[in-house]
């Protein structure tokens, strides 16, 4: 542990520093060997945690340090932990044949002495001699004394005043505790030394770094209560560092490997649509994100950008500005939604900026009918089709197109990865010679920089968080009784006679034995005999065949009906200024982010909107939603109260989980990562350079460095 305390301070590396850490080169180690384990059931109990060989093992880290029992506290028939120092220890016969010796021992701790009785076991007489420190796991009898069920050596002592030791507690399951756990990494510990350190000393030593061998020691067997942390912060710091790699190196390798039609010159479709065509002034963030469009298709490497935008912000115009970019260069474009609503609402926001006149644009979904999905086909594959919205259907084998110059892929998280890539490859349709496209991300859900980095690091970022004038946040509040949902109905009534409309919000399609939470149908059929007896309702959930959902949106939109009665299908893509009341039933049922996007359907006009969550006071959730209308601002709280693993709606095939790092705790670590990663994909993308060949190794699992990150599919 002698390099433990280099790391750790303020000051600069010392040359002697980095000659006290030479790099050392791969070799067969120990490391790779499978674990000895102690019978059936913890063999068995290793595999379910993944611990069957040593590296995995090694790495398998504490969950947190918790305070032994001291022998004075135990009560009779407890279970528990303490940590002893052996006083004096020795076998006893058994009576019954063929049983080995018991094994007897006097033990004490700062609070007393203890008699403890470890059975079947006669060699550790000679493994534990007077004066070993233990911690033993068993049960205490007031009578007999404590039988001993798990046991191992420890570095524990005991706190300040002789107060309980601090003792490492593993993740453990059936047939292998924490404490048989923390007595296999003693047994295996030498091994660490076996462990390669991928990064270089120069590099260790500007961050501030302890080499991973020390950094595994520091975790298992910290000196000071700094040490779990210090060593978790490498570890984590490798495992942020290969998976920025990757995504690095695999930004540049797309970048250099394909080319893309360059979209630099013709502005006169644009130019022309941006003065006459647009209800409103671009806002200062969407100048810059057109701006960034620009500049990227301008080259002949494809774009790949993730516009990351809040609710109400316009995405769909910078969308819609890069798609005309294509169009006006000869090529066609293309957006793909996830579900058949969304495109259908994206088709209408298109024909209402666009005008039928400007140009010639088709919707294709599975519920295309046959005659008009084979004229659509015709057309794009013959150029004569310039713009195409659709969902999946899109990335179909017989959806073919002459030139396609810019794809815009929405929602993108609910896209798996092959997805995405077959409307990548549609520019290499016609086979050798074709152009990739340049492929725009688009979400409506505002994530968090943390998890933008760790998961999306190979795409370029653009944020919109600004309003366009005129808009108004809208008021959020909590109701959790009978009364405040009166008044919520009556000043939904008052805006209705005002001439606005309304959404109300149900979490199921129809009412459930096993879940209690209302159906949008049944509080369809109530509230228009009830609340809303007298008002046009309109009813609109998933499962309606798309012609008569199509029908209720359309009412709704035009004005012809006062309230939408909806499941969460309206969450994105509904566009309706005069709506200024929403209503969500059983709001404790959603995340913050989908409650966020829902509330994102009202207050799109300039008129004043509220919305009202029905659900607990005590929700935190929803005590964030009351208080903040700043949709990043939320991403952040919801990674705070659930975790990166948790975040809704971000999950997504080929997305890595962290072994070690914690978001947003990490968020600096993850910063230095990234350039980091960057610098080194800029300068050695073939990771050929002596000090990145290990790195190289690592990422792809060398036993001896041990797997860092996953490579994402």
């Amino acid at each position: 542990m002698t390099s433990l305390r280099r790391f750790t301070g303020d000051r600069a590396c010392t040359a002697a520093d980095l000659l006290a850490a030479p790099v050392r080169w791969p070799r067969p180690s120990a490391l790779a060997a499978v674990v000895e384990f102690d019978g059936a059931k913890a063999r068995a109990g290793a595999r379910t945690l993944g611990l069957e060989t040593v590296q995995s093992l090694l790495e398998h880290l504490p969950r947190d340090r918790r305070e032994a029992r001291q022998i004075a506290e135990l009560e009779d028939g407890e279970t528990a932990s303490i940590v002893v120092v052996v006083g004096s220890i020795g076998t006893r016969p058994v009576r019954r044949p063929g049983m080995r010796p018991l094994v007897v021992a006097r033990v004490s701790d700062p609070s007393g002495t203890l008699r403890v009785t470890f059975f079947n076991q006669p060699w550790l007489v000679q493994r534990y001699p007077p004066g070993t420190t233990l911690l033993l796991h068993g049960r205490f009898d007031a009578a007999r004394g404590f039988t001993v069920q798990a046991h191992a050596v420890t570095d524990a002592v005991a706190g300040a005043g002789g107060g309980p030791a601090s003792v490492a507690h593993y993740p453990s399951t059936d047939g292998l505790s924490s404490t048989q756990i923390l007595a296999l990494i003693q047994r295996y510990a030498v091994h660490v030394a076996d462990v390669i350190d991928p990064l270089e000393p120069r590099v260790r030593c500007r961050e501030r770094l302890l080499s991973r061998p020390d950094a595994l020691m520091a975790v298992h067997f910290p000196i000071g209560p700094e040490d779990v942390d210090t060593g978790r912060r490498r570890l984590a710091f490798d495992e942020l560092l290969a998976g920025q790699l990757t995504l690095s190196l695999a930004r540049r390798a797309r970048k250099h490997a394909l080319r893309a039609p360059v979209l630099a010159t013709e502005r006169t479709l644009t130019e022309r649509w941006l003065a006459t065509g647009l209800p409103f002034t671009l806002t200062g963030e969407q100048r810059a994100a057109l701006a960034a469009i620009d500049a990227d298709i301008a080259r002949p490497e494809p774009m790949q950008r993730l516009l990351m935008g809040d609710v109400g912000t316009g995405k769909t115009v910078v969308a819609l500005y890069a798609m005309l970019r294509a169009v006006e260069h000869g090529c066609q474009a293309a957006l793909m939604a996830p579900t058949e609503t969304l495109a259908e609402q994206h088709f209408s926001t298109l024909e209402r900026l666009l005008g039928a006149e400007l140009l010639q644009a088709a919707l294709l979904t599975g519920s295309t009918p046959g005659a008009r999905r084979s004229e659509i086909l015709n057309r794009l594959e013959s150029g004569e089709l310039a713009l195409i919205v659709g969902t999946h259907a899109l990335i179909e084998e017989a959806v073919r197109f002459r030139r396609l110059g810019v794809v815009v892929v929405d929602e993108q998280h609910r896209f798996g990865v092959a997805q995405r890539a077959a409307l990548d490859r549609k520019g290499a349709d016609l086979g050798a010679g074709a152009e990739a496209p340049h492929v725009l991300h688009m979400t409506a859900t505002p994530i968090p920089r943390t998890l933008a980095l760790s998961r999306y690091g190979d795409l370029d970022f653009t944020v919109l968080a600004e309003l366009p004038r005129g808009r108004q946040p809208v008021q959020t509040r909590i109701c959790a009784s009978d009364a405040e949902r009166s008044h919520a109905y009556a000043r939904m009534r008052a805006e209705l006679d005002r001439g606005r409309q309304a959404f109300v919000v149900c979490p199921l399609v129809e009412e459930s034995e096993a879940l209690e939470a209302r159906a949008a149908t049944a509080e369809f059929e109530r509230l228009r005999h009830g609340e809303l007896q007298g008002y046009e309702v309109v009813l609109l959930h998933g499962q309606m065949k798309p012609s008569v959902k199509a029908a209720a949106m359309e009412r709704f939109g035009a004005g012809d009906a006062d309230v939408l009665v909806a499941t969460t299908v309206i969450e994105v893509g509904i566009d309706v200024p005069n709506a200024t009341v929403m209503l969500v039933e059983d709001a404790d049922r959603y995340g913050i982010s989908q409650l966020h996007q829902l509330r994102g359907r009202i207050g799109r006009g300039t008129h004043a909107s509220w919305c009202v969550l029905f659900g607990r006071r005590e929700s935190l959730r929803l005590q964030a939603l009351e208080r903040e209308s700043d949709g990043f601002a939320l991403a952040e709280i919801d990674l705070a109260l659930r975790g990166e693993g948790e975040i809704a709606g971000l999950r997504q095939s080929g997305a890595v989980s962290f072994r070690f790092a914690r978001l947003p705790e990490d968020a600096e670590l993850l910063e230095r990562a990234t350039l980091l990663a960057r610098a080194i994909a800029d300068a050695d993308p073939a990771l050929e350079a002596p000090p990145h060949r290990l790195l190289a190794r690592a990422i792809t699992g060398d036993p001896a460095l041990g797997p860092i990150a996953p490579i994402p599919a």
